[in-house]
């Protein structure tokens, strides 16, 4: 299985784009403030689903997701201070909160799939 197959990675990477194409558009004020935190939070999902899968051992892989999940909750957090600010449109917060609410469904769901059968004897 290759990383680029697996569907929350073409997620994540998808939600990196979309933020970093609203955020490149910002005065420096608020690029430097929460452009900075809002693009670094979102490329730090696909980031951390990368390293998981490349872990040997399951138990690093989820923790590698379980950062993952962190990021994606911080992400959130900042599309609704940038929503609140008036930076972004509530078109454009509802298209990314929805993504990344599918996003965190499948991110659990692969989370919990991992390392529960027995390996072979």
């Amino acid at each position: 299985m290759e990383i680029e197959n697996l569907e929350i990675y073409k997620i994540s990477i998808s939600i990196g784009d979309k933020v970093w194409d609203i955020v490149s558009s910002w005065k420096y004020f608020e690029k430097d403030t929460i452009g900075k935190q809002l693009t670094r939070s979102a490329d730090s999902i696909s980031a951390n689903i990368s390293e998981g899968f490349g872990r040997f051992h399951y138990k690093d892989s989820k923790l590698f997701l379980y950062y993952a999940r962190g990021s994606l909750f911080e992400t959130k957090t900042w599309l609704s201070k940038a929503e609140n600010r008036n930076l972004i449109t509530p078109i454009q917060y509802k298209e990314l909160d929805n993504q990344m609410n599918t996003l965190g469904i499948k991110l659990n769901n692969f989370i919990n799939s991992i390392g529960t059968t027995k390996p072979p004897k």
